[in-house]
């Protein structure tokens, strides 16, 4: 991002950044708030080793501003948020360093509710919530990894529906880029529903894993995205489709887990004009939030009722192709009208409530 800071928070309408330093333990942590109309923002925290804070600063805000879009789009009464923690995770991980995070979360008494992300695992959470109610979590055996997965498949097999007239994933063709918790779960369920998966990770011991697990090829990392197969299912971190990458996808879905997969907006117009349908990443890796918000259910989580609702990501990704198709604009457009068309009508219900009970 060129622009400053505020100028950012104007242009996108940012409610919160908060910088957060413990000198003593080396913890760096940035928390974006971008929007609240639904509910508190919720997003995870990502344990990243940024080469700056200006590249920190400007995944946090990308990120949390995407969160309010899954949240809004997935039907979650949930905004979005985002925190970032500068540091590598193998190395900088501790008891103290978590818990000194968790204390910086409490303070906000609830505007932002923690989670797993890139870097950061339950555990992590787990030392995380000795400070602070404010963190999402799910039973032990119930990993988010799982519920996002199964919603990038029920995606995928609307792409499929959407492009060949059909949702199976028999003998169809698909690269996977990334293989970690998210992926490796969605390389699963793609072969067990009878796809042909190529893989691809920056981490060789994880290809290595995987391709010893199941039947499938692997290729380099940087030319995972120009193999020519149905689908491209980008599961690593962000901006893999950008003006290097679009030249070379030989797909004619891209449908994956990973978040803010478009460099630019600009990205997104023109993956439209290759003819290549996009399905919006937020809409496609929604999976993991509807599971933490069923987790704030009155009676408590319900694996069933999770799942019931992570399946109509199926439903949900239609909706996007159809609103696409029907007013001719890019699929990550039509994405962003339905999920702003929800938070504007919540808003104006909370504006007409408020101005009626001023008024008695």
């Amino acid at each position: 991002m060129d622009n400053t800071v505020f100028e950012v928070l104007r242009t996108y309408d940012y409610e919160n950044l908060i910088l957060c330093q413990e000198k003593s333990l080396g913890l760096q942590a940035i928390i974006a708030i971008h929007d609240t109309t639904l509910g508190p923002a919720a997003g995870g925290v990502r344990m990243y080793p940024y080469d700056s804070e200006q590249s920190a600063i400007n995944d946090v805000l990308r990120l949390a501003r995407g969160m309010t879009y899954k949240g809004a789009a997935s039907g979650t009464n949930l905004g979005g948020g985002k925190c970032v923690v500068i540091g590598d995770p193998k190395h900088d991980k501790s008891e103290a360093f978590f818990r000194a995070l968790g204390r910086f979360i409490e303070r906000l008494g609830g505007l932002y509710i923690a989670g797993e992300d890139v870097g950061t695992t339950a555990q992590d959470m787990e030392i995380i919530g000795l400070e602070t109610s404010h963190v999402f979590s799910l039973p032990a055996e119930e990993e988010v990894a799982h519920f996002t997965a199964f919603g990038v498949v029920q995606a995928t097999r609307a792409c499929l529906q959407h492009i060949y007239g059909s949702a199976d994933l028999q003998g169809r063709t698909v690269a996977v880029q990334g293989v970690g918790a998210v992926g490796s779960d969605v390389v699963r369920r793609l072969v067990e529903a009878g796809a042909t998966v190529t893989v691809a990770d920056t981490d060789q011991d994880k290809v290595d894993h995987i391709t010893k697990t199941y039947p499938v090829t692997s290729a380099h990392p940087d030319e995972i995205h120009s193999r020519p197969v149905d689908v491209y299912c980008p599961c690593a971190l962000g901006a893999m489709l950008n003006e290097r990458t679009l030249p070379e996808l030989r797909c004619k879905i891209v449908c994956g887990a990973a978040n803010n997969q478009l460099a630019n907006e600009g990205c997104g117009d023109r993956i439209a004009q290759h003819g290549i349908l996009y399905a919006p990443d937020y809409i496609v890796n929604a999976g993991g939030l509807i599971a933490y918000a069923d987790g704030r259910h009155p009676t408590g989580f319900s694996r069933q009722r999770a799942m019931a609702a992570v399946a109509r990501i199926y439903d949900m990704t239609e909706q996007v192709l159809a609103l696409a198709k029907e007013q001719d604009i890019p699929t990550f457009r039509a994405a962003d009208r339905l999920a702003e068309q929800r938070i504007a009508s919540v808003r104006q219900a909370k504006t007409l409530a408020t101005g009626f009970v001023g008024s008695t």
